[in-house]
């Protein structure tokens, strides 16, 4: 890895970190947030496509569960 890639691991370690102690809200989510999900969601669905082998072993995927989840549409979860 680069030092970017290492960089990128270790701030999310510390986000998860963080995610892992807070509160949990049940409020309902604001309207703004329903559409950043389906945005993010739609994203990282495309980006499993563009994996390669040794990523999604890392993740502990297959191709054909990667392509299943890719091809799923953006308001499901």
């Amino acid at each position: 890895m680069n030092g970017l890639s290492d960089a990128r691991l270790t701030l999310y370690a510390q986000e998860l970190e963080q995610e892992r102690y807070a509160p949990i809200s049940v409020a309902p989510a604001m309207p703004g947030n329903r559409w950043d999900r389906f945005w993010m969601r739609l994203h990282t669905r495309r980006r499993l496509l563009e994996l390669d082998e040794r990523a999604l072993k890392d993740i502990g995927l297959t191709r054909e569960q990667a392509r299943a989840e890719a091809l799923k549409p953006f308001w499901k979860v």
